[in-house]
């Protein structure tokens, strides 16, 4: 059996920096995650957004959540704001479950907002 497989593809202009995540992310992929989100903070001093677009994100567990709350604590830190585009549903409850959905912005609120009356909908 193949270990899980995370991709990461990196943009920046302006400030924005930007970090698609394809695959999966849990035990053995949080540390990839959180030294290139490290490193993306690093490269550019002038950045005020991180972007972690998660739309290709196919399994998120528990390490992977601890690893997304490390780069909010690392970016808030610094004042750049940390964005995640595109949840899944899976991500989006496990947000909700935990509480923790408040910490990271939403690129665009009436989606965030459609994905939550998705998630309801299929719970009930």
């Amino acid at each position: 059996m193949s270990a899980p497989f995370l991709s990461l593809t990196v943009a920046s202009e302006d400030g924005v920096m930007r970090l698609r995540l394809a695959g999966v992310l849990d035990y053995d992929t949080s540390d990839g995650l959180i030294e290139r989100a490290g490193a993306c903070v690093e490269e550019d001093p002038r950045a005020g957004q991180l972007h972690l677009d998660c739309e290709k994100l196919r399994l998120c567990d528990s390490t992977g959540l601890s690893a997304l709350l490390m780069i909010h604590r690392r970016t808030t830190d610094r004042g750049i704001t940390l964005f995640l585009d595109n949840p899944p549903p899976f991500l989006e409850r496990m947000l909700d479950v935990t509480g923790t959905r408040h910490l990271f912005a939403a690129e665009n609120e009436t989606s965030r907002q459609s994905r939550s009356d998705e998630i309801r909908e299929t719970t009930d």
